[in-house]
């Protein structure tokens, strides 16, 4: 089960390094926060005491990888099992292969929450967007109040190669109806606007951002992206 408690930040660098999501890291346990523009690319700017995804001496050794992995084809039933395989795979960023275990763990369990959201995670950081999309879907369908997941589901609709700009900033909404403070959902849908070249609600959204937390790092990026509206 997700450990909603211990979220962990992670930094990359799409569009000045701005861009939040919620993806499935460190450990299938533990969830995780990110600023993305290539969700697979995530060692930079990790905080303080972080481990690196992928670092051997946190993420298992290459036999312990290939242990997990052999064991769950042994028992495709075997849920827990599934969800090792998962994890490891994750832990040497290679998400098609934590797809791979994550639909099997859904066949075992189709309903368990957790599994839903880790496996539209590793569809997003496998740049799978539509099948990520569909799967976030689901997860809002059995907890609607889940804002974190429906902020992923709007970075679906930002990162696809035909971005849908006004499905991202219906979700982002979305979330801030619930919350209106919500960090991630503000500094997207700031994005969002920005990258839709829509600069009266960019800075809307971002003087909303200011007051909810005005040391956010990525304040004077996005003021100079909306400043650039417009000018190309």
């Amino acid at each position: 089960m997700i450990n909603k408690e211990n979220i962990l930040f992670c930094i990359v660098g799409l569009f000045g390094g701005v861009i939040i999501g919620f993806m499935f890291a460190n450990s299938i346990n533990q969830k995780a926060t990110l600023q993305a523009g290539q969700p697979t690319q995530q060692m930079p700017g990790l905080p303080s005491g972080h481990p690196n995804i992928g670092d051997p001496q946190t993420g298992g050794s290459i036999p312990e990888v290939q242990a997990a992995i052999d064991k769950a084809r042994a028992e495709p039933e075997n849920f827990e099992a599934q969800i090792k395989a998962a994890e490891m795979y994750y832990q040497i960023q290679r998400f098609d292969g934590a797809v791979e275990f994550l639909v099997q763990a859904r066949k075992i369990k189709p309903d368990d929450y957790d599994t839903i959201v880790n496996l539209a995670n590793a569809y997003f950081d496998s740049n799978k967007y539509d099948d990520a999309e569909k799967t976030y879907q689901l997860a809002i369908e059995k907890k609607p109040e889940d804002i974190n997941v429906r902020t992923d589901l709007g970075l679906t609709y930002v990162f696809r190669p035909n971005p849908d700009y006004d499905k991202a900033i219906k979700e982002f909404n979305g979330a801030l109806e619930k919350n209106p403070n919500h960090i991630q959902a503000l500094q997207n849908l700031t994005v969002a606007y920005t990258k839709k070249g829509d600069a009266a609600n960019a800075n809307a959204t971002l003087a909303r951002l200011k007051m909810a937390d005005s040391t956010n790092s990525a304040i004077a990026r996005l003021q100079t992206d909306i400043e650039k509206i417009g000018q190309n």
